[in-house]
């Protein structure tokens, strides 16, 4: 458990190791810290109006362990766990990140595919967008194998069900056009379907950026 360790010591201003400093620090005030239940105490020394307590007098006084770990101080708490499972759960593991993201890519593609030939009323080509759904069916498969964490597991089927909404939106307007109807150029604009595929992409990327599964409903 890494200092700060709990609320208990919130009270601690800091924390520092007297070292080579003692000669200048036995110039400043100083005092001890005691802790209610707890036996014995610890070196306190104020500098410049702040609180220092030793670090191996806090370390006897709670009857914790000191370790060092690179240029960090380790305070383990007495009935503290270290072990794996008091870790909290991983987030998205690295390869399911970039391979989700590449999928999503895919999607995005072959949306902006679809737009742009609606906004400019071009001829759909079912051919066209069927090589963008291969592409977005490649990617997505890739994130399958990819699928390491917890979160990974959760969040795939939401990257699924983008797959499945762009591919349902994509058959619907190349439909329309296959009966010969005109289609309005901003009809995307008020597509529900669409909306739900926008909404989300935008809560994925959160989910990425956040390193954290949230389902907020926008997937399902």
């Amino acid at each position: 458990m890494r200092i700060p360790i709990n609320k208990t010591w919130q009270a601690l201003a800091a924390l520092s190791i007297l070292t080579v400093m003692a000669a200048s620090l036995l110039a400043q005030q100083t005092s001890s810290l005691t802790i209610a239940g707890q036996s014995g105490s610890a070196k306190v020394v104020q500098i410049d109006g702040r609180n220092y307590v030793e670090v191996e007098g806090l370390a006897r006084l709670t009857n914790s362990s000191m370790s060092f770990n690179a240029n960090q101080i380790v305070l383990t708490m007495p009935g503290s766990s270290v072990d794996a499972s008091a870790s909290p759960a991983p987030g998205f593991s690295k390869d399911f990140v970039a391979a989700g993201i590449e999928a999503m890519s895919q999607v995005r593609e072959w949306r902006a595919a679809l737009s742009n030939a609606i906004q400019r009323s071009y001829p759909l080509n079912a051919d066209g967008l069927a090589a963008y759904r291969d592409q977005a069916r490649k990617a997505l498969r890739l994130a399958s194998v990819a699928v390491s964490t917890p979160a990974d597991k959760n969040v795939f089927p939401f990257l699924t069900n983008e797959f499945n909404n762009m591919q349902q939106l994509s058959d619907k307007y190349l439909q329309i056009a296959k009966s010969m109807t005109y289609i309005e150029p901003n009809s995307l604009d008020s597509d529900p379907l669409d909306q739900k595929i926008r909404t989300c992409a935008h809560s994925l990327a959160s989910m990425a950026t956040a390193n954290q599964f949230i389902d907020d409903g926008s997937c399902q």
